[in-house]
């Protein structure tokens, strides 16, 4: 079976963060307010009433956290711009200051030998779009492109290559439809003109970047969909699962057209979200590269609840993290393997854009972070990942998630991702085991593929 060093010899190493997750500084240098700023502020909204307004502090500290990446050998960094630091109201007048940091961060990035990969929005919208509609009104996909403008008229000298969104199906999910993120709607299945909203944003992005010359990606959420028993019902609730979580983010800018939505009740046009020429806006600027976020397989059944046609149930029998999310390494190789036969000569090349996961690593009294689970679920992944290479598919490079522990969303700072462990009081970077798991992997490829 292949291993994890069986890969192109150009095959890219890199890691990922996000803006809110990391940067802190959220009332400096002319940041707006986000959706986070203000979900994070409601009582009980995240779990100990944590915020990000503070995180890795990463503002500040970045020349130590690319020192960081240096240490690790990589290839890219991908990271997100946070939209309110650009454009305080969502709209209109640009912030200098905001602009001035990514301009540092991206030139320190090169002079390091780091390939920047942005991502334009990782869901912190700011607030004043939201309030009067979010991604829900349609013409907050127009003010995405015009931030895109912005952003990449200053920056695009140098970046050859955008994400334009960061999970839009989560977003739109746990943001609003289950009020479990920003902005906090729990709105069901009333929510998925969000979904289109956000993919017509980033055709509008996709113009702009297509029109300087830069390089166009999308960062999905994807899952293999599997049925939890023989019945047909569970078959069929599987069948709906997939459309909604894969294919309604996938679908649009690979085919042109969005899958078969009539279990829930819909139709093409969304109940009425999509007008003419909004999915040839979508497909139409094409893909250089579709980044692949996988974190574990999903088992559906017959739905329980009448307001869905499926419902999840447990994979049991593997390991699970400390977020118990199951560990299931092959799920990447069957994901990218069924991506490549659902959509042939229309799927462009894949860039893993993040895979990893929550252990409960604490330092040592010698100041060590052991974390041998973490190492193990890496290790797995890329084999898998190997694996589906060997099966002929087109995988370009892979972004572990995450190079810091972090501000993880509604779990505040209870769920450490990170390859650097960050005390969260002092702001001390402790690289962990897997940190340097992952540097001598990087090391052993090159020697393997350039000796």
């Amino acid at each position: 079976m292949p291993n994890r060093l069986d890969l192109p010899s150009d095959f890219r190493w890199g890691a990922s963060t996000a803006a809110y997750q990391i940067e802190g500084a959220v009332a400096e240098d002319g940041r707006g307010p986000s959706v986070w700023d203000v979900f994070a502020a409601r009582p009980g909204a995240v779990r100990d009433g944590h915020t990000g307004a503070v995180a890795c502090d990463h503002y500040h500290r970045y020349p130590e956290d690319i020192a960081l990446m240096q240490g690790l050998g990589l290839d890219g960094y991908r990271f997100s711009i946070a939209w309110p630091r650009i454009q305080p109201t969502g709209a209109g007048p640009v912030n200098p200051e905001g602009l001035a940091f990514y301009d540092r961060l991206v030139d320190a990035l090169l002079e390091s030998g780091i390939t920047p990969l942005p991502t334009l929005f990782h869901w912190d919208l700011p607030q004043a779009l939201e309030d009067v509609g979010g991604w829900l009104d349609r013409d907050t996909a127009y003010r995405f492109a015009e931030y895109t403008s912005v952003v990449v008229d200053r920056l695009g000298d140098r970046v050859p290559t955008w994400i334009t969104l960061n999970e839009p199906f989560v977003h739109m999910v746990y943001g609003y439809a289950l009020g479990i993120h920003a902005p906090g709607r729990a709105l069901m299945l009333d929510a998925l003109p969000a979904a289109h909203h956000q993919l017509l944003g980033h055709g509008l992005a996709a113009a702009v970047l297509r029109e300087r010359g830069l390089g166009v990606m999308i960062a999905n959420n994807l899952t293999p969909v599997w049925t939890a028993g023989p019945d047909p019902a569970d078959a069929a609730a599987a069948t709906a699962y997939d459309a909604l979580h894969n294919r309604l983010f996938t679908d649009p800018l690979l085919l042109g057209h969005y899958p078969d939505l009539s279990a829930f009740g819909l139709t093409e046009d969304l109940g009425g979200a999509v007008r003419p020429g909004d999915l040839k806006l979508i497909a139409g600027p094409g893909l250089d590269g579709l980044g692949v976020n996988y974190y574990n397989p999903t088992r559906i059944a017959a739905p329980t609840d009448p307001g869905l046609p499926f419902s999840e149930a447990p994979i049991e029998g593997v390991p699970r993290t400390a977020f118990d999310w199951p560990v299931v390494p092959d799920g990447l190789r069957e994901l990218l393997v069924g991506l490549r036969d659902r959509y042939g000569a229309a799927l462009p090349p894949i860039t893993i854009t993040e895979n990893g996961c929550s252990v409960a690593d604490e330092p040592a009294p010698g100041g060590t972070v052991r974390d041998p689970d973490r190492i193990s679920y890496l290790a797995g992944h890329l084999d898998a990942l190997a694996a589906a290479v060997a099966e002929g598919v087109d995988v370009r490079g892979y972004y572990t998630w995450s190079l810091l522990d972090n501000f993880e969303w509604a779990e505040g700072y209870h769920q450490r991702f990170g390859l650097v462990h960050v005390d969260f009081d002092t702001q001390k970077r402790t690289p962990k085991a897997s940190y340097a798991w992952y540097r001598d992997l990087i090391a052993a490829h090159r020697a393997l593929q350039h000796g």
